[in-house]
């Protein structure tokens, strides 16, 4: 699915990672890995995981607050929120009725997207879309707490994920930063390569399920990165023909934080020869459905971008899917 929307406009960007920073040593030693194996395979050297008492929406109300914050918007002023997450806090409700409510936004309606790590794209779209039809501002949030359903022994999936949250308000105005053009996908072929197998009416858990370990994340990696290599730099070319622009005019990609080294063989095949990649997996690991907000958060309070720059944002996660947005900058 593609499509533009219009006058909705980014007006304020917010990220909230957790207290407890994980190294590679401690991650990699129940996995049988250690820290130079883990930096040559995935670029990742720390991660921030979750507390005790923190879940999902914890972090994404932190990440929203900062938003708002950016944005000079108050909660009473929203009038929808979604949430990206394929963590929530529990099955049901969604998690945004907990961000709702702890925020005050008492006049927002509030849903969850699961569109895995590709989900903060996804958000977007559905926020746009509903501020078309009703108007006023909505708050698009990307959050994950992985750590909670990684198998400890996994040296293919423990050493990728950390948890966070990112965040986005946006609204029809006349300023802030532009969301040119969207584009969505799902391959649903491939849903059987990223997976928490038990969980859900599928197969509902039980004691033989805890027991085969079929509560944890579950990911293909190998068929995981052909899809990404293979069809990624095919979708960037089409959704920027799309968008009527060249690869040469954008100036910043903000892919999904999934394998610093798959990134930079993705990246050197995309032919954006000006463009720069911004990459927080280095320190945060993985974040999920926070990684694409956070980065820009980070990325827009290091003042790296210039008003009028075209920036690139990438998703791609479990379904399969992949989500696409070009947004032109602006100081808010």
């Amino acid at each position: 699915m593609n499509h533009d929307l219009k006058d909705i406009r980014i007006l304020g960007t917010g990220a909230f990672v957790p207290d407890r920073i994980v190294t590679n040593d401690e991650v990699g030693t129940p996995a049988g890995v250690d820290d130079a194996w883990i930096v040559h395979k995935t670029a990742i050297r720390e991660r921030r995981w979750a507390g005790a008492g923190e879940a999902t929406s914890d972090l994404a109300t932190s990440a929203a607050r900062a938003a708002l914050r950016s944005a000079g918007i108050t909660a009473e002023q929203l009038s929808v929120i979604v949430v990206a997450t394929s963590t929530p806090d529990r099955p049901q409700p969604p998690t945004a009725a907990y961000v709702q409510h702890r925020l005050g936004a008492t006049g927002a309606a509030a849903f969850d997207v699961n569109a895995v790590c590709s989900g903060a794209v996804f958000a977007l779209s559905a926020a746009g879309g509903t501020l078309l039809r009703q108007g006023g501002y909505a708050l698009v949030i990307g959050a994950d707490v992985y750590s909670r359903i990684l198998d400890p022994t996994d040296r293919r999936t423990v050493v990728l994920f950390g948890d966070g949250a990112g965040a986005m308000v946006v609204g029809p105005a006349a300023h802030g930063t532009l969301v040119r053009h969207v584009a969505l996908h799902t391959f649903g072929d491939l849903a059987g390569l990223i997976t928490v197998p038990a969980g859900g009416s599928r197969m509902p858990l039980d004691h033989s399920g805890l027991d085969a370990g079929l509560q944890y994340f579950a990911m293909s990696g190998r068929e995981v990165r052909r899809f990404v290599v293979e069809q990624l730099p095919q979708l960037v070319k089409e959704f920027l023909h799309e968008a009527a622009v060249e690869p040469g005019d954008i100036a910043h990609f903000i892919p999904h934080q999934a394998n610093g080294v798959m990134l930079d063989e993705v990246f050197g095949a995309l032919g954006m020869h000006r463009a720069t990649m911004h990459r927080t997996l280095t320190h945060y690991g993985n974040t999920g459905a926070a990684s694409i907000p956070l980065t820009l958060d980070v990325a827009a309070r290091e003042h790296r971008f210039r008003p009028g720059e075209l920036i690139l944002l990438a998703g791609f996660g479990g379904g399969m899917s992949a989500s696409f947005a070009l947004i032109e900058w602006a100081d808010n």
